[in-house]
């Protein structure tokens, strides 16, 4: 569910738009080749001006998370589901890691270091 963005995060907004649009589209509520809502929805939707949201776009767009069609809108690239499993077993992870008490900033922050120090 898109939301309105955080004025006051310290993260630039459109960040945070990009944020939430590939949060969607990644655990699927966004599917491959649908709508966005136009621009000037978005531009409702997020509370910020249509330079702000424009720019998240074309990010995306080029992250290949987006594709657009002049003159109708921008759509979910076909490319860019994940497996369904992987979400499972994040939510099982993020599951234990509550029950054991650690926050959303310490997970992330092993999150990260472990990523950085496995050789795969």
């Amino acid at each position: 569910m898109l939301r309105k963005i955080d004025k006051h995060s310290g993260i630039p907004a459109y960040l945070q738009i990009m944020n939430q649009i590939k949060s969607e589209i990644l655990l699927g509520n966004l599917k491959a080749e649908s709508q966005l809502p136009p621009v000037r929805e978005l531009e409702s939707i997020f509370d910020v001006n249509v330079n702000t949201i424009l720019k998240a776009l074309d990010k995306l767009k080029n992250e290949g998370f987006l594709v657009s069609e002049q003159g109708i809108g921008y759509f979910v690239a076909k490319n860019t589901s994940i497996d369904p499993q992987i979400t499972d077993e994040i939510r099982k992870l993020v599951s234990e890691l509550k029950v054991k008490g650690l926050d959303l900033y310490t997970s992330l922050l092993l999150f990260e270091e472990v990523w950085k120090n496995e050789k795969f």
